[in-house]
């Protein structure tokens, strides 16, 4: 039995190509996982493997259908109407308590700002920027909390409420997770090690919290402390912002991170990292549909479109010092042409990108026959 520790890289909606890569990979059976790690969407993947998903129930969770939309296209949540004291208490609340209104309008200011808000409040566009501006993403990621139980659930009873050293107790999976802390800028490493209180699917829920499209997330006192330090109040978001593909944790020697008793060279490393440099072939071009709806969601489409644009050209630099020294430990697979928040990417997209996975793995334990 050859044993591997796993690192899978962030990429957002592009990480359903771990889904083929994975099949091929277990598809041997003298192959097994030991130590899973993951950013982002590779923290998805690995939390879910840690969780005893196979790869075709990761399928199956992949190709879910809500409505007859990909399930994965309510993880674009535009938050619920904010209450009245968040409002009051939001720099554009008092940004518009600047402006002045001429007599007789002034003596029923205060009357008028409120009716204005309550107006934009019933509006998704403008919850989208509300919360842009005043929690750091469009999209609140409640949704995405919920499947994550969802899925935990459908493993183990209570698994979906578990903290990260329960879910270890339970699982006997050794699953890290890669998160920014932007209060005390660095990157931090979540697992039953060093946040042992924190709730597994909010810990999945930071990593994959991409800037400007997610909202941050604060950490909360119950979560306890981090290798035994008090981070309540720290700002978190997506832990691709400084280190996408971390397979130099798996490499390195960090006790207190990755755990004092185990040693590297006493499994394989293997690096699951999406190449936006290789063609996936046999898809459709990408359709991000901005001419659908109304004027107002037409424009706010564009405004979106154009975060996602963003996320795209930064989530595309690589750890690129890693990739040159593991990569003889890295299996690329090819992800042109998807965005990181494709999350609606049609049927076919989705198979064509699954099936490039599972040829990059058969390709890669060619090239490789020693692993």
């Amino acid at each position: 039995m050859q044993e591997y520790d796993l690192v899978f890289e962030g990429g957002g909606a592009k990480g359903s190509v771990f889904v083929g890569a994975l099949e091929v990979f277990f598809k041997n059976e003298r192959r097994k996982s030991r130590r899973l790690l993951g950013t982002s969407a590779g923290a998805i993947t690995a939390t879910l493997l840690a969780a005893k998903f196979t790869p075709n129930e990761m399928l199956e969770a992949v190709n879910e259908q809500l409505d007859r939309k990909p399930r994965f296209a309510t993880f674009m949540d535009i938050p619920d109407e904010f209450t009245d004291a968040t409002i009051k208490n939001s720099f554009l609340y008092a940004m518009f308590q600047k402006i002045h209104f001429i007599w007789p309008l002034s003596v029923l200011k205060n009357n008028i700002d409120a009716q204005v808000f309550n107006q934009l409040n019933r509006l998704k566009a403008f919850r989208g920027i509300f919360s842009f501006i005043e929690r750091g993403g469009v999209y609140s990621g409640e949704t995405f909390v919920q499947w994550m139980e969802e899925k935990l659930e459908q493993k183990g009873d209570g698994y979906g409420n578990m903290s990260l050293s329960e879910f270890y107790n339970e699982t006997d999976n050794d699953l890290s997770l890669v998160i920014t802390d932007t209060k005390d800028q660095l990157m931090r490493v979540l697992n039953h090690r060093t946040a042992p209180d924190c709730p597994v699917k909010y810990a999945v829920r930071m990593s994959m919290s991409i800037p400007f499209v997610w909202q941050e997330v604060l950490w909360k006192q119950e979560w306890g402390l981090y290798l035994g330090t008090d981070i309540t109040g720290n700002t978190i978001v997506d832990g691709g912002v400084l280190s996408n593909f971390p397979i130099d944790l798996m490499n390195s020697n960090h006790p207190d991170i990755m755990g004092e008793d185990v040693d590297a060279n006493d499994a394989g490393t293997l690096g699951f990292l999406i190449d936006e440099s290789q063609e996936v072939g046999n898809t459709q071009e990408r359709n991000d549909d901005e001419d659908n709806g109304d004027d107002l969601e037409r424009k706010g489409h564009r405004v979106i479109n154009r975060i996602k644009r963003l996320i795209d050209t930064m989530t595309g630099a690589h750890d690129q010092a890693s990739m040159i020294t593991y990569k003889e430990q890295i299996c690329k697979l090819p992800a042109k042409g998807y965005g990181t928040t494709e999350f609606d990417m049609s049927e076919e997209r989705l198979d064509a990108l699954i099936e490039a996975g599972r040829k990059a793995m058969q390709k890669y334990f060619l090239e490789h026959p020693a692993n």
